[in-house]
């Protein structure tokens, strides 16, 4: 399976497809910063309507090193996604290498209160991917 600077995962019912792009203007690799954006967006491909409550990412380096970074909504959001609707956003990553992956969680909650969490599938953050997506 090659690398990919995207993602679509779907978990009950709910599609989160990430796409990622490096960021030129706004990264100095001679100081080994580089910048990435990253697009999430969630469809709700079930029935019931589900609010994202809180996400959780793992941010690994090209040298291994692993973040763990979690928090309420997204964006300063907390999104209640109706059946057939969706909600996108981009965000942004500093990595200290020129490459680099993300992956993680949504946790997630329905109207009746049941609780889920959706998986972000793994994507790729790179400098110089000749699969490099444009799709920000």
């Amino acid at each position: 399976m090659p690398h990919t600077l995207m993602s679509d995962t779907v978990t009950e019912g709910i599609r989160v497809r990430a796409v990622a792009t490096y960021l030129r203007g706004q990264s100095q690799p001679s100081e080994n910063k580089f910048f990435f954006a990253y697009k999430i967006i969630i469809s709700n491909e079930g029935r019931k309507r589900a609010r994202l409550l809180s996400r959780r990412w793992v941010i690994i380096n090209g040298n291994g090193d692993r973040e763990d970074v979690e928090g309420p909504g997204v964006i300063g959001k907390t999104p209640n996604i109706a059946p057939g609707d969706a909600f996108e956003y981009t965000s942004f990553c500093p990595l200290n290498t020129d490459w680099g992956t993300m992956e993680g969680t949504f946790h997630m909650q329905r109207e009746d209160g049941t609780v889920f969490d959706v998986v972000i599938g793994r994507f790729y953050l790179a400098m110089n991917a000749p699969w490099m997506a444009e799709a920000l």
